[in-house]
């Protein structure tokens, strides 16, 4: 994990290029597991190190109710963050979310960022916990 000041310019990686006070992050917006209802909210110079998640909750919660494009994403009660993926890690084989890494669901909304192992270009999920339970407990697809 870099800090504000380590970061190498000689031979950066996207994830490491940017100190973690001006970091790029990816809110995925999950209105419907089983249809694949899912629309990103892209962060610029957001700071890892004095955000909370539940900064990150309040912002894109604030970013769905001010957006005309994501009118058809109100009607949800989104109350979990949750790491999709990691700059340069692996991604899942699931479009809409990781089922593996449950500890990766943001329990203590007062926890920073960087706590977290959010870095730049770290994309999380952002959805409604009962419905991600039901979807995990029936994986079953409806976009069809």
């Amino acid at each position: 994990m870099t800090t504000a000041i380590d970061f190498d310019v000689d031979e950066p990686l996207t994830s490491s290029v940017k100190p973690l006070t001006n970091a790029t992050i990816t809110v995925r917006v999950i209105k419907s597991f089983p249809y694949r209802n899912v629309k990103n909210i892209v962060f610029n110079d957001y700071n890892l190190l004095e955000k909370s998640a539940r900064d990150l909750m309040e912002d894109s919660v604030a970013h769905i109710k001010s957006t005309g494009g994501f009118r058809a994403f109100r009607n949800v009660d989104y109350d979990t963050l949750k790491v999709y993926t990691h700059a340069h890690g692996s991604k899942t084989v699931n479009l809409v979310i990781n089922f593996d890494h449950d500890d990766w669901v943001f329990e203590n909304m007062d926890k920073k960022l960087v706590d977290y192992d959010v870095g730049n270009e770290t994309e999380i999920s952002l959805f409604n916990r009962q419905a991600y339970l039901d979807f995990k407990a029936n994986p079953e697809e409806k976009w069809l």
